[in-house]
């Protein structure tokens, strides 16, 4: 993947998800015991998942598990098609190993999306039984005026299809998304979402997940945790991309409007699962999301509070290798810390 950042951003994610479904990238070696995680009524053979804006249109999916990944997440997915913001809508920081974007939820809809899902539901129950699970984030068309009602038609429409699901309330791109994160609203969308998950006529129902935003105050930390507490969620998401920009940034185009991921986030991201973990006292699972390039910063994640871990931008920077090097990394960081498996370190910074 390094080789396409000679083209521009957006062509180059295309030409790099056209490989991964033509299952032209490499395979990798079997994952370790250690690596192992249960979560969410699931087995991840390793913690290591392809995060959210990647394959968001459901295309590759069987070519990003042979990755080595431990689980994909594809969209996020609205319920009617949408272009999303006028390109160019991604940019590269290449001094700081970044990428700020305002795709917009580009999506091409639910009826799309699930049409790909079931053509490969009989391969995602195989990959599912052999500890590769997958998510499907859900999201809310630009237009849309009632918010609970889109995301209520993605658990219906792709709920069956997925092993958890989503509720993304957090990209900085779409208008007003981010407000849903307020205590009275998250409350009100996610008992209509928990409701409808559980009327599903799956025998195993998907997790039930939400995605934040980096950029919260305490006050809305401490909302969230006592709304995802109170409701039963299963999971958090931690967290989505970043409006904010750290004062270390060289890149000329650090001053373009979106979300920041990559290298600058990971602190910042790490410090809001440590957050939520101590808020939610370590009872609702994280999947810990943000800067993530080397098996150092996937445990600090773990030790943090996360159950399992995401990228995308190391994907960008490092090519397909980078999965197989956070593995094997961390997997001999958590010998050298004296943890026998993944999930002995979850958390393992608030028992110090």
């Amino acid at each position: 993947m390094p080789a396409l950042r000679a083209l521009p951003p957006e062509a180059a994610h295309g030409l790099a998800l056209r490989a991964a479904a033509l299952g032209l990238l490499p395979s990798t070696r079997p994952d370790s015991p250690a690596l192992e995680v249960r979560v969410f009524g699931q087995r991840f053979r390793n913690p290591l998942g392809l995060a959210a804006g990647f394959d968001k249109q459901c295309e590759a999916v069987d070519g990003l598990y042979k990755m080595g990944f431990g689980f994909v997440e594809v969209g996020t997915v609205t319920p009617k098609p949408q272009e999303g913001n006028p390109k160019p809508r991604v940019f590269r920081l290449a001094e700081d190993e970044a990428v700020i974007n305002r795709y917009g939820f580009n999506s091409h809809g639910h009826v799309v999306v699930e049409r790909r899902l079931r053509a490969r539901q009989e391969t995602q129950i195989r990959l599912t039984a052999a500890g590769m699970p997958l998510g499907v984030n859900l999201g809310k068309n630009k237009s849309s005026t009632d918010a609970a009602a889109d995301y209520v038609a993605g658990v219906r429409t792709l709920g069956p299809l997925a092993d958890y699901l989503v509720v993304n309330v957090s990209s900085p791109n779409t208008p007003g998304l981010r407000d849903l994160q307020g205590k009275a609203e998250l409350r009100d969308l996610l008992s209509k979402v928990l409701v409808e998950r559980d009327l599903l006529p799956c025998k195993q129902k998907p997790a039930l997940l939400v995605k934040i935003a980096p950029d919260l105050t305490a006050q809305d930390k401490q909302d969230i945790a006592s709304v995802v507490c109170e409701l039963g969620v299963d999971g958090l998401i931690v967290s989505n991309t970043t409006v904010s920009r750290p004062s270390g940034l060289r890149s000329r185009q650090r001053t373009e409007p979106g979300g920041l991921s990559g290298k600058p986030l990971r602190e910042l991201s790490t410090q809001t699962i440590r957050d939520m973990y101590a808020l939610t006292q370590g009872r609702v699972p994280i999947v810990g999301v943000g800067g993530v390039s080397s098996g150092q910063d996937a445990l600090e994640k773990i030790r943090a509070g996360a159950s399992l871990v995401q990228l995308y931008t190391a994907l960008v920077f490092h090519g397909p290798p980078v999965v197989g090097t956070v593995k094997r990394e961390l997997e001999e960081l958590l010998r050298e810390q004296g943890f026998k498996s993944v999930m002995e370190a979850v958390g393992a910074d608030h028992r110090r």
